[in-house]
């Protein structure tokens, strides 16, 4: 069985590459499936994690998420298009591995910290998408789209060193002890 790719998804047979606006659409629909979907999925990291800290950071960033999908909602009003998505196939790629982690059992530590390894690869993922449109909606004059997505990945960059932190002080030395 053929996976289809984002971009082969988006392009199809509706859609062709003639322009950086159409890629700049490409992108903000892969990121606007990638942010639903984790939207879903974030309460469920949150209930399997044990440290409090880690619940806690994947409660507040479910909250950032709704407010990125809103930006992304009013980006698509700025370039007079439908908020819609195809389903963003590397983000479900994620989650399905976060998803793994949850159901193992084990010391509450190291799957914690598995647990921070999974979210930390889907902050990354989502900077570079965002940095990628942010980048053509600049290019494209597309100002006001540019800085909505600018305060997106401000969100998730922090996101990501939180995670950071809570690895680095509070989960990994105990995991490492396990």
């Amino acid at each position: 069985m053929t996976v289809a790719s984002w971009f082969s998804k988006m392009t199809g047979t509706a859609m062709t590459l003639d322009n950086l606006d159409q890629v700049l659409l490409m992108q903000l629909r892969d990121l606007y499936s990638a942010e639903q979907q984790l939207t879903d999925a974030l309460p469920k990291m949150a209930d399997a994690a044990s440290s409090d800290e880690l619940k806690d950071a994947f409660r507040n960033h479910l909250e950032e998420t709704r407010n990125q999908v809103t930006r992304l909602e009013r980006a698509f009003q700025l370039l007079g298009e439908s908020a819609e998505g195809e389903t963003c196939e590397a983000m479900k790629g994620l989650i399905t591995e976060g998803s793994e982690i949850i159901d193992l059992e084990g010391d509450p530590d190291v799957k914690d910290a598995a647990l921070i390894a999974a979210a930390q690869r889907v902050e990354h993922y989502e900077i570079a998408g965002y940095g990628c449109a942010r980048s053509f909606a600049r290019r494209l004059g597309q100002h006001r789209i540019a800085d909505l997505l600018q305060e997106t990945i401000e969100e998730e960059g922090n996101a990501d060193k939180l995670l950071t932190d809570i690895a680095e002080s509070a989960v990994n030395a105990p995991a490492a002890h396990s």
